[in-house]
């Protein structure tokens, strides 16, 4: 199975044009920031930025120094959050050279959110530019240490200075970077969640199928309660009936059974369609695990994990790949799953997952793309 971009109109861009930072960090305090990576803290010398309008289409390809953006305090994504984001990640492989995981899914995903959020898509082609462009610049900071990459963060947000609820007629897309170790400071350890009460990420005819930010706001409080009973990630019900399994709060999840099938909430409209999540589905049905989307009730879960019919249960994302769950709680129930440890299969499909990242198996899907 290889990527492939969605039919679109083409580029009008030509290449980027290079403002250099006239004040890069210096080449030992890079080294040292590689030195110490935690997630999402540090950021490289430059970042990709181009302007759309309403009359003119987008223009002004550049990338330019990273820094402080200037916005009017009257910036449309201020008073109606109209903004979207993604995530993907560049791999150092041990010859040195630099890859990129499935970017035209991202670039394709990028373009769903924005047609839900009445912004301007971006031509996959320009997209694609941006990553490469800035990665011609900065891929000194792809750091080469075990379980670390640079996580790029391209996002587009309404600039323009309107205070009335409409689509706004200037828009900024930019992308920066950042050199990150592990998403979890413990690294890859199985993390207890904790099952949301009362409140929910998305519900039908919403935004639950866009990377935005709302979404991500929303289940800040909720996470927080995760934190305040000793829970890394909070797992979030369906809204119409909370019964149903939807996903963490930037994950997606998979349920493994002890007969070695496996299943994962199905796509409604209120889930991230994750790109890591179908790439493990890919990689599972492969290695002849039977996987099953299908709707998923907290209660059949608890009872499996105490009968022991369901042997694993595993989180997945971009940043933090596939990371095994140990424990599941809340008011009702606490829960130890597979003794607290993590699973042979989620083990077994992180590492299947990250050597093709990596470049320690060979690639058979096409899904890593060299950009240096």
């Amino acid at each position: 199975m290889v990527d492939t971009a969605a039919a679109q109109a083409p580029s009008n861009a030509g290449a980027f044009r290079v403002v250099a930072n006239p004040s890069p960090m210096p080449e030992a305090d890079r080294e040292a920031a590689l030195a110490d990576l935690k997630f999402g803290t540090q950021f490289t010398d430059h970042m990709a930025h181009i302007t759309w309008t309403r009359d003119g289409g987008w223009g002004d390809y550049r990338v330019e120094p990273y820094g402080p953006l200037t916005l009017d305090p009257a910036a449309a994504v201020l008073h109606y959050a109209q903004e979207i984001f993604e995530g993907l990640k560049a791999y150092r492989w041990a010859d040195g050279s630099v890859w990129l995981f499935r970017p035209a899914a991202n670039a394709e995903r990028f373009n769903r959110s924005a047609r839900r959020m009445a912004l301007p898509e971006l031509p996959v082609e320009d997209f694609l530019n941006s990553v490469t462009s800035l990665l011609a610049v900065d891929n000194a900071w792809v750091p080469g240490v075990e379980e670390s990459s640079l996580y790029l963060r391209p996002f587009m947000f309404a600039s323009e200075a309107f205070l009335g609820v409409r689509p706004a007629h200037v828009i900024e897309y930019l992308l920066i970077a950042s050199p990150v170790g592990p998403y979890f400071a413990g690294g890859v350890k199985p993390v207890s969640i904790w099952v949301a009460q009362g409140f929910h990420r998305a519900g039908p005819g919403g935004t639950g199928d866009a990377k935005c930010g709302g979404n991500y706001a929303a289940s800040l409080l909720p996470q927080q309660q995760a934190y305040d009973h000793g829970c890394q990630q909070v797992l979030f019900l369906d809204a119409r009936e909370s019964r149903y399994l939807e996903e963490l709060g930037g994950m997606n999840v998979f349920v493994v059974r002890r007969d070695g099938s496996v299943e994962t909430p199905r796509l409604t409209g209120t889930i991230l369609e994750g790109i890591t999540r179908a790439s493990v589905i890919q990689l599972l049905e492969d290695q002849n695990f039977k996987v099953v989307e299908k709707d998923i009730t907290a209660d059949e879960v608890v009872a499996g994990v105490e009968s022991g019919d369901i042997a694993e249960v595993f989180a997945c994302g971009t940043a933090a790949v596939v990371t095994p769950v140990g424990r599941l709680a809340c008011p009702d129930f606490d829960v130890a799953i597979n003794g607290g440890e993590a699973g042979d299969v989620t083990m077994r499909i992180r590492k299947a997952l990250t050597d093709i990242q990596y470049g320690r198996a060979d690639d058979t899907y096409g899904w890593m793309q060299r950009v240096v």
